[in-house]
């Protein structure tokens, strides 16, 4: 069974703690106080560590941070005396995994625990699942709508992150390159509306965006993500069924000149962001790649 490691400078809720877990089969070690918690977590290598908020030497939000960077595969479930609420809250922002008042402990403890070991075991289980991976391989089909793009954009990033392929900076940037291709597939691909519109009162593009959305011409269009995630680079095409335009006729939005320019923002930051950038012949599909970070 689990071991749960109970840090609690009440001796009184030390022992509840310990017979609440103990009658369902738990292993538990129990100490008074974050300090020793930390000196023996590489002895007794608990499961999971159920820790007080108010101690002396430290306190249960000190114990959180050190778990947390020292040893972050383990969860730390903290226990909240009536009041001390706020401080929940902080531990939780911190890294806590989950937290259960005191007074509840004889109908929630058991429970909280059990559903922090599950999720932590399914992410350890992605974790070894997504290590074997070499190659990771998606089509979406999007509607010409920016409702939903921001879900997905956090999705692709989580993708990013289990790879471990870029530093948390160079997924934020992607990301951005990411969306604004998407955006620019939907309002200046599949809308057909001029980049040189970006430049009218924000009110006024709005509006126009949301008249092509609804007319029939433009409205059951779609929009085409591939991406492809291996070790060494993540590749990004966007494709759009508008018309297409001349690549080679883009203004350099690197240039100084057109860097303040409204409509030239999207594409100075795809090209910012990503380490290649490449249109087809037809102007419909940019491809984006994005490579390893050492």
């Amino acid at each position: 069974m689990p071991t749960v490691l109970i840090v609690d400078d009440s001796p009184l809720d030390r022992r509840l703690a310990t017979r609440f877990l103990e009658e369902v089969g738990f292993n538990t070690v129990a100490v008074e106080n974050g300090r020793v918690a930390i000196d023996q977590v590489s002895s007794v290598k608990p499961d999971v560590v159920l820790t007080d908020m108010q101690m002396p030497e430290m306190d249960g939000l000190e114990l959180v941070e050190r778990m947390t960077l020292e040893h972050p595969t383990i969860p730390v479930i903290v226990m909240t005396a009536f009041g001390s609420e706020a401080i929940a809250v902080t531990a939780l922002q911190r890294g806590a995994a989950s937290y259960v008042p005191k007074q509840d402990l004889h109908k929630d403890l058991v429970s909280t625990v059990k559903n922090v070991l599950s999720v932590t075991r399914m992410r350890r289980e992605t974790r070894t699942m997504l290590d074997s991976m070499r190659r990771l391989e998606a089509e979406y089909v999007l509607n010409n709508t920016l409702e939903g793009l921001d879900s997905l954009i956090g999705y692709l990033k989580e993708q990013l992150r289990f790879i471990r392929l870029l530093g948390e900076a160079d997924i934020l940037r992607v990301g951005t390159a990411v969306y604004e291709a998407l955006v620019n597939a939907i309002e200046h691909g599949n809308l057909e509306i001029s980049s040189d519109e970006r430049d009218k009162p924000a009110g006024v593009y709005r509006r126009m965006v949301e008249d092509r959305a609804t007319d029939p011409t433009f409205r059951t269009r779609h929009v085409y993500l591939t991406t492809i995630l291996t070790r060494t680079e993540a590749t990004f095409t966007v494709r759009d069924q508008g018309p297409g335009f001349e690549p080679s006729s883009l203004p350099d939005p690197t240039d100084p000149e057109n860097v303040g320019k409204v409509n030239g923002r999207g594409m100075f930051l795809i090209r910012t962001f990503m380490d290649e950038v490449r249109f087809n012949e037809t102007g419909n599909e940019i491809t984006m790649i994005k490579r390893r970070t050492r």
